[in-house]
């Protein structure tokens, strides 16, 4: 694009009028091949501007539409049905520029755009169960991480676009985190099987999770609780259920090329933090002698 010395380009002037903080950056974004068939589409361009951060929307959209390269026929798919339907634009827009995590996991797996695309009423209101099939193969932590972030990024592209209210997005990123947190023990279980078959172990969402009330950046609280398989001694069944709730934790936690989910926080238990991480079960109670207030707990 040629311009005379001095003076901004027409473009340069529509992107600062969109919102975009840094216009030059922008315009050289949009001037990149992988753009090529919609940079200069207007209602694409309105689009971005309607975005929380109109630059880091336009800066994950080329990593995504670059990330497919190798399938050019995905690549037209994606931008096709970007410019010509207003749902999908919405949603995968509105969260590449609110997320830059969720935008590098499009960079990562540029197929999962496709979570987007179409909705069935089914889809608008999840709970624990739908979250669980979602998660159903994962068998390794990395797969975990990969499968919670699809499901995280549906959750906040009906978020920003408004299909759901902030008490349907904390509900539902509550479901989600017992989802995982269930996926994420089966996973510590079936490696180690031989702790598994000595104790059963309950996991109780506490706090914000347990109310229903998480947000995007919550830690999760939780007090494990556990009691002997049949025929074993307690002194072998507790330090099994802690290596179990330990393994856990960790696959929640860590921060791995995917990325982490969250911290699991155990330190709500009887006696704070210096209290062992995993109980035995009160022989008359559902929960913990420090249980929840009504309400408060959720089991997983």
């Amino acid at each position: 694009m040629t311009t005379v010395p001095g003076r901004r380009s027409s473009t340069f002037t529509r992107l600062l009028r969109h919102g975009f903080t840094d216009p030059s950056a922008a315009e050289r974004l949009l001037g990149l091949d992988a753009l090529a068939s919609v940079r200069s589409d207007s209602v694409l361009l309105e689009a971005l501007g309607a975005t929380a951060d109109p630059d880091l929307a336009l800066r994950s959209l080329v990593r995504l539409v670059e990330a497919g390269t190798d399938d050019a026929d995905e690549r037209r798919m994606l931008l096709g049905t970007l410019v010509t339907a207003k749902p999908l634009r919405d949603r995968l827009l509105g969260v590449l520029g609110a997320s830059e995590a969720l935008g590098d996991h499009l960079a990562r797996h540029p197929r999962d755009w496709k979570a987007l695309a179409t909705y069935e009423a089914t889809d608008l209101h999840p709970g624990v169960a739908e979250f669980e099939r979602e998660l159903a193969d994962a068998v390794d932590p990395d797969s975990l991480r990969i499968a919670y972030r699809r499901c995280l990024l549906a959750i906040a592209a009906r978020d920003v676009s408004g299909t759901i209210d902030v008490a349907e997005t904390a509900a539902e990123l509550a479901d989600l985190a017992t989802a995982t947190l269930r996926a994420a023990l089966a996973i510590a279980r079936a490696a180690a099987p031989a702790d598994a078959a000595l104790c059963r172990l309950a996991v109780i969402a506490m706090g914000k999770c347990g109310g229903h009330e998480l947000n995007y950046v919550s830690d999760v609280d939780v007090i494990f609780v556990a009691e002997p398989a049949d025929g074993v001694e307690e002194g072998k069944a507790v330090p099994a259920a802690t290596r179990l709730a330990a393994h856990m934790m960790r696959i929640c936690s860590d921060t791995t090329v995917e990325g982490t989910i969250w911290p699991v926080d155990a330190n709500l238990r009887p006696r704070g933090a210096t209290a062992r991480s995993c109980g035995p079960s009160p022989p008359t109670s559902r929960t913990t002698s420090a249980g929840p207030r009504p309400g408060s707990s959720r089991r997983s």
